[in-house]
């Protein structure tokens, strides 16, 4: 009578495959590195969330809270115990409707599954033991099964009987809460016997002469089934004094107009002095400290707001030849900005930036000096590293916090993924220079800026504008100018626009505060001149901005400074034309034809010209003018010599880096530092866009999983005579090459899918289950064996074949098939205990 296969224990790819449509897009966006390439497959999906570096990537985004459970499930399946909400809840200490989120989301991730429903209790995701390490929760390894019955040695009471040796109770307890290893004595006799007697009875067990470790079933025997000591259910937020609002607003309000008028001040600087480019690219240390003294700040808050600059797209490599940091072509739109608008086109550059201006001045692992501007000087981590910051900071409202103090909360959050406290406090610096914060507190522009949709959101949309934001913390403008006759003024708070231009173009600052202080100097009154005003435009500015008369020395000091404005000129001339008759050159000079030459009558017998001295040259001659060419030295120039040779009219041929300069204007001035590898995000709803992506992949999956199934063919017979052993699947049928077949998500008859075979092998050694393993011999020729796989590591499969008595490691790339075991299949008896027909 023929007999029907027992159902296989179910497995962790089989519960992948059953989940709905819903819970694999939200598993898709949980870990967007499972769809990235696609997969083909739900068994290749399933073999990927095993795969050590997505397990990694999904752990290290796990808050402590969340990694304990996940432990907790990994000890008490470990040791045969249902993983249940209640038995983790027991064994971590935390109430039970936290850990049912926590489940929650593990399942969610794919890090647990449940072989049934979910009160039957969780089970780690394959290779999960593998990313968590030796001594999950601090707790050793399994004790090993006793040999012949398979079974596991009877775990010891947690309390010690009246015979144990003095010293037993001190080692259990100095190895219960890890680590759970430990140096056996040599030289204390008594703690020698003690470490014996301990391993004599189970407590311990030697895994070398040196070495003893507990083991995990003991170990939670003397813990009281706890798994965790201590679980911290809310990050650690310190108590600190909270700061009044206004205080905040205040010192960002300060700091965000000091940053604006920096890179307002950097971008004039460079307007006129241009730094140039290192060959490795970045800006050289003397053209930092030059941009330092003329803002009048330290290298590294000069390194900040260059960077700042940068980011902003304000600054940026001009392509000349040799190239330089020039202001770029949206710098003299943001330079007549309203003051809000200016500050947010900052923040925004900020929040999207992977610069790491905080590294300027250290040095790289060769030994070389971090510029800034330097093109290596990025990470792609930054943003995220930037936006969980300001998530900490939005945590305690109005309490200034550390650079310590926030990597001990994102320790709680990231536990597995801890970042720099170097990074964190260059952050904190970056913030409070920008005025997102104040005092050390999140502000609220900066409280703005972190909960917008897009940094990159445009302006005036209300409270969404980080802005409006800004300028709702700013003091009221005050259009007054206090003049004195020491040649001094004072702004009494924050001035107008067009005072605060005045000010800067007109005048020197002495001192910033609540009010700023300023001196009227030669030098200061002739910068304006040089501007375009004159004498008296510059005395009627003042005068609109001041309630008393200008002051008769500062009168005296403008007008003395413009009559002396101007007396002697400096031009630029490319040629010149010189004659002893000035009649000829008048005629030169007034003719039509010649007006595109630029000419100027420097002299009755000089003549100066824009065009160059060949082109010059030709044009004279073309109007009945023989002109000829001459030195410095006042010779006649021969023909060959008139022009620099290879080159029309007199100009030099482009140099090789010229032409290379030229390629490189289509991308000069457009904000980006070159080689920064930043990229600016697109506005828009991503995740929508995400999800939309997710759910199509899905939907393919799917599909594929149905044609599969649909598809009949003979390999079921194959599988299951090579399983009983009456040899019916020793035949392949045709097209197969004797693989398993291509049908990678089969699970029941296995697979050559090589991603899927390995998610295969995972879930066997995770269950100690046996499989079927085709392997490719040297010679080409292929071996089937039913093994049990031990471990899966650096490319290599080890594995014990029960049949030979004997263990085999096997490189991964000799694998063809895999196929999981299924149980012997119950064989009814007749009276002789042979198979009924």
């Amino acid at each position: 009578m023929a007999t029907s296969r027992p159902e296989r224990a179910p497995t962790y790819s089989e519960s992948l495959r059953q989940r709905d449509d819903a819970a694999l897009v939200a598993l898709l966006g949980r870990r967007p590195d499972l769809a990235t390439p696609s997969p083909s497959t739900l068994l290749s999906l399933a073999a990927r969330a095993m795969n050590r570096t997505s397990l990694e990537r999904a752990l290290a985004g796990l808050d402590e809270l969340t990694l304990h459970v996940l432990e907790s499930v990994l000890v008490l399946d470990s040791v045969g115990s249902s993983a249940t909400a209640a038995a983790v809840a027991r064994a971590t200490g935390v109430e039970r409707a936290r850990v049912t989120a926590a489940l929650a989301l593990l399942d969610e991730l794919a890090l647990v599954w449940s072989p049934g429903t979910r009160s039957a209790g969780f089970r780690p995701a394959p290779g999960v033991a593998e990313v968590l390490g030796p001594h999950p929760a601090g707790l050793g390894p399994v004790a090993a099964p006793v040999a012949g019955d398979g079974s596991r040695p009877a775990t010891p009471p947690g309390d010690l009987p009246d015979d144990a040796p003095p010293g037993a109770r001190a080692i259990l307890d100095a190895l219960t809460w890890g680590p759970p290893v430990g140096v056996a004595p040599r030289a204390d006799a008594s703690a020698r016997r003690a470490t014996g007697w301990l391993v004599e009875h189970g407590y311990l067990r030697a895994t070398d002469e040196r070495h003893v470790v507990l083991p995990r079933e003991v170990g939670l025997a003397l813990r009281g089934g706890r798994t965790h000591r201590d679980v911290r259910t809310a990050p650690p937020v310190p108590e600190v004094r909270e700061l009044p609002a206004a205080t905040i607003d205040a010192e960002s309000a300060s700091a965000g107009l000091e940053a604006v008028r920096l890179v307002a001040r950097l971008v004039t600087h460079w307007t006129e002095h241009p730094p140039g480019v290192l060959r490795a690219g970045g800006l050289g240390v003397r053209d930092l400290r030059r941009a330092a003294l003329a803002l009048e700040v330290d290298d590294p808050t000069a390194a900040a707001v260059v960077e700042l600059a940068a980011a902003a797209g304000l600054v940026a490599d001009d392509g000349d030849d040799p190239p330089t940091f020039a202001p770029t072509l949206a710098a003299e739109d943001w330079l007549d900005d309203d003051l809000g608008d200016r500050w947010a086109t900052l923040a925004r550059g900020w929040w999207r930036s992977r610069r790491t201006p905080w590294l300027v001045g250290s040095r790289d692992e060769k030994g070389a000096l971090r510029a800034a501007l330097d093109p290596e000087l990025w990470r792609p981590w930054v943003p995220r590293l930037r936006r969980s910051v300001l998530d900490v900071l939005d945590l305690a409202p109005g309490r200034p916090l550390a650079a310590a103090d926030v990597v001990a909360v994102l320790r709680w959050r990231t536990p597995r993924a801890v970042p720099p406290e170097q990074a964190v406090a260059g952050l904190l610096r970056e913030a409070a220079l920008l005025g997102v914060t104040g005092a050390g507190a999140l502000a609220p522009p900066g409280r703005v800026l972190l909960r917008s949709d897009d940094a990159a959101s445009s302006p005036g949309t209300g409270p969404t504008d980080p802005g409006a934001a800004f300028e709702a913390v700013l003091p009221a403008e005050v259009d007054d100018l206090l003049l004195q006759g020491d040649l001094t003024g004072i702004v009494p708070g924050r001035p107008s626009r067009t005072l605060e231009r005045l000010v800067e173009v007109a005048a020197d600052v002495e001192s910033r505060g609540a009010a700023t202080t300023v001196r009227f100097t030669p030098d200061s009154v002739l910068r304006a001149l040089d501007r375009g005003a004159t004498a008296d435009e510059l005395l009627a500015e003042l005068a609109a901005h001041s309630r008393t008369p200008v002051p008769q020395p500062l009168e005296y000091l403008v007008r003395d400074t413009a009559r002396r404005h101007g007396r002697v000129r400096v031009g630029t001339a490319s040629s010149y034309v010189r004659a002893e008759d000035p009649v000829l050159l008048a005629g030169i000079a007034e003719d039509p034809a010649l007006r595109g030459l630029g000419l100027v009558l420097l002299a009755p017998t000089v003549l100066a010209s824009a065009a160059p001295a060949g082109e010059l040259q030709e044009a004279l001659r073309a109007r009945g003018v023989p002109a000829v060419v001459e030195g410095p030295d006042g010779r006649v120039l021969v023909a060959d010599r008139a022009g620099r040779r290879g080159g029309p009219d007199g100009v030099a041929p482009p140099s090789r880096g010229r032409l290379a300069a030229a390629g490189r204007r289509g991308r000069a001035r457009t904000g980006v530092v070159p080689g920064s590898g930043a990229r600016v995000e697109e506005p828009g709803s991503g995740a929508d866009r995400s999800d939309a992506r997710f759910a199509d992949l899905v939907a393919r999956l799917r599909a594929a999983d149905s044609r599969a199934a649909a598809q009949p063919d003979g390999r079921a017979d194959r599988v299951a005579g090579e399983r009983d052993g009456s040899g019916r699947g020793d035949r392949t049928s045709s097209g197969t090459n004797g693989r398993t077949g291509s049908r990678g998500d089969d699970l029941e008859e296995g697979t050559s899918d090589p991603v899927a075979a390995l998610g295969l092998l995972r879930e066997a050694i995770a269950d100690g289950a046996m499989v079927w393993l085709e392997v490719i011999g040297p010679t080409g020729s292929q071996d089937r064996r039913r093994v049990r796989p031990l471990t899966l590591e650096a490319g290599r499969l080890r594995a014990q074949d029960p049949a030979r008595d004997a263990e085999l490691t096997v490189a991964v790339h000799r694998i063809a098939s895999v196929a999981p075991d299924a149980p012997p299949a119950p064989t009814p008896s007749g009276p002789h205990g042979k198979e009924n027909a």
